[in-house]
């Protein structure tokens, strides 16, 4: 469940609902962000354009990008839109949702491990995150590669900082950049696949020796072309390792001819 700091909602905010009633006058939507509380979504806040069948927008049980346009913090009652999120608005707001769902998740893990109440997590790590920074499920995953300055900075102290950090790696999906080249390798030998295979292994071996987290596959696209791909995480440092190895290959390539083909 999503803790906030705060209980009840603010004017322009941009939230996460559930469609719970569809009524001729309008619907109820429960917000996800506050628990047990509800909003009211007007027809005429449905859409700018005729729209026939509202229910093809709205339905029970989905989820909707809504904007809080009028709140009554007595009443308790809070007025949202549709029309009104923009297409950036809504984007960003489905990126930040997942994010702390995924947040949540890992905190649901650590507070069981270390036999504490989720919201007391969400106080101690979260909350604290977000005082500092803009992302706070960003910054937990910025901290499983730079390590738990980042945490300890916005005040989470060690004893979460270890398990979200152990917890946090796990979830953490790395975008992975691919950098090409094509080759020209030929040769004579009668066991010319394996001598091949060498050559490659030597290159890919010299150049990754102390490097980690690089992928290096040969594909052929008709021989005597092939593609050499090399899989990482930094683009910059992809392509030097891509470069490395066809230098490594043109520069100890024996009796295999290997040439780097124009794209």
């Amino acid at each position: 469940m999503i803790h906030r700091k705060a209980t009840f909602p603010s004017e322009g905010e941009i939230l996460i609902g559930t469609v719970k009633n569809v009524f001729d006058y309008g619907s109820y939507i429960s917000l996800d962000e506050y628990p047990g509380v509800n909003a009211f979504l007007p027809w005429s806040e449905i859409s700018t354009k005729w729209v026939r069948n509202v229910r093809d927008i709205v339905k029970e049980g989905r989820k909707v990008v809504v904007k809080v346009i009028r709140l009554d913090r007595k009443k308790g009652s809070v007025d949202v839109s549709l029309k009104k999120v923009t297409d950036d608005e809504r984007r960003k707001k489905n990126i930040e949702w997942k994010k702390l769902q995924k947040l949540d998740k890992i905190l649901e893990i650590v507070a069981s491990r270390l036999g504490k109440d989720e919201k007391l997590a969400w106080e101690e790590v979260e909350w604290k995150l977000e005082s500092k920074y803009d992302d706070p499920m960003g910054m937990i995953e910025k901290a499983t590669k730079e390590g738990p300055e980042i945490l300890l900075k916005a005040g989470i102290s060690e004893e979460w900082v270890k398990p979200l950090l152990e917890e946090a790696s796990k979830h953490v999906e790395e975008k992975k950049v691919k950098e090409s080249e094509i080759l020209s390798i030929k040769t004579m030998s009668g066991s010319g696949v394996e001598v091949m295979k060498n050559v490659l292994d030597k290159a890919i071996s010299s150049v990754l020796e102390n490097r980690h987290g690089f992928t290096v596959k040969l594909y052929t696209i008709g021989a005597p072309r092939y593609r050499l791909d090399v899989i990482g995480t930094e683009p910059k440092e992809t392509s030097k390792v891509l470069q490395e190895i066809v230098e490594s290959l043109l520069n100890n390539k024996g009796d295999v001819e290997i040439q780097v083909v124009k794209k």
